[in-house]
């Protein structure tokens, strides 16, 4: 019997019929991880809010969900809440580990400020870390710094994205899991019939904001040449934001079809990247964005920063193109470049990624959790 007890920050809601969904990237990595616990409970906070497509439920009676208070946000008493919640928030989390073999925290989240502490000093269970942020973040919050500087300075396991120089050993390099064995047989599927012929489709899915580069993305298209957009399809935007009127309404001056699909679920997304020829991310802020392998594992060229560890995977001119310079023209550039290419080099770019994507696999990242954490 191994049981595991599961600590983070992800989103969860209520239903109509009140059944409890959580943001569905979280939650499949979960389900997968019933290949190697027999129990699982996972610990997170609950809103208030109508539940997004993206939120699905648990797959099996073998997770139980446990709510804590929810605490954080932009307000200064929002965050004064935190201190207040702490209490009620360790109790729960020291009830849970009670009649648990392993724990894992996913950090970097407003909660592991106090439960990063509590677990390293005052919890004898077995465990691991998951850092899913940006491991070498420049100017990074504070409450994020202190984190790391936690996780660097204990003795438990810690899985991080990317591969550092004066990385400790117990911090081990692992592939954020996000690609199902039928995903990875529907991906071989679709790169074989994907024809790269103009004109091309590029898709961008996450967060519509600044920060993810949704204004570089709209300036970039809207100032190639009318030659060059006449190779383009559609250009598709999955995802929502405070901004989102604002973006409709500049792209209504852009002579490109730009789509904006909203929230979508899973497979919704997944049909976006079957009719799309590539990803573009030219975001300011990651770990390793889950969506990058998804895209590539059907058939999308990956167009995104270099920053954090995305340039440990993608390889500039190889498997992807990567931005040195987060701006309009360096991804108006690499539009250029992309579209200039003949379709037997955009093939080869997308054709030999076989073992890169079957190291995204929940196969995969439960196979290295048994060998060097379980």
């Amino acid at each position: 019997m191994r049981r595991l007890t599961i600590i983070s920050h992800t989103k969860h809601y209520h239903t109509i019929d009140g059944t409890v969904v959580g943001w569905g990237a979280t939650v499949t990595e979960i389900n997968h991880l019933l290949d190697i616990f027999d129990d699982i409970k996972h610990i997170a906070m609950v809103y208030d809010e109508i539940a997004p497509p993206s939120a699905i439920p648990y797959a099996s009676n073998k997770i139980h969900f446990i709510q804590i208070p929810t605490v954080g946000g932009r307000k200064i008493s929002d965050k004064f809440s935190i201190v207040t919640k702490a209490p009620k928030i360790i109790k729960i989390i020291n009830d849970a580990l009670r009649d648990s073999d392993y724990f894992q925290f996913r950090a970097p989240t407003g909660i592991g400020v106090f439960v990063i502490p509590y677990l390293i000093f005052f919890n004898t269970n077995k465990g691991w870390f998951k850092y899913a942020g940006n491991w070498k973040q420049e100017n990074a919050p504070l409450a994020y710094n202190f984190q790391k500087w936690m996780l660097k300075n204990q003795n438990r396991k810690v899985t991080i994205n990317g591969f550092w120089t004066n990385q400790p050993n117990h911090c081990l390099s692992f592939q954020n899991p996000c690609l199902s064995k039928e995903e990875l047989e529907a991906g071989i599927v679709c790169i074989k019939e994907k024809n790269f012929e103009p004109p091309l489709n590029f898709c961008f899915v996450g967060r519509l904001e600044s920060a993810k580069g949704l204004d570089i993305i709209l300036d970039a298209f809207d100032s190639l040449d009318d030659l060059t957009k006449k190779k383009i399809g559609s250009l598709h935007l999955v995802g929502d934001g405070d901004r989102l009127a604002f973006y409709k309404k500049k792209a209504k001056s852009i002579n490109v079809e730009i789509i904006f699909h909203g929230l979508l679920s899973r497979i919704e997304v997944q049909e976006i990247y079957k009719k799309s020829h590539a990803i573009v991310l030219p975001s300011a802020s990651e770990g390793f964005p889950k969506v990058i392998m998804e895209a590539l594992n059907f058939g999308c060229v990956p167009i995104v920063s270099n920053i954090s560890s995305i340039g440990h995977y993608i390889i500039d001119g190889k498997n992807g193109f990567l931005l040195e310079d987060i701006s309009t023209l360096a991804l108006k550039n690499i539009l250029h470049l992309l579209l200039s290419f003949k379709t037997i080099d955009l093939n080869e770019i997308i054709n030999d990624n076989a073992d890169l994507i079957n190291s995204f696999t929940y196969d995969h990242y439960n196979s290295r959790l048994l060998k060097y954490i379980l």
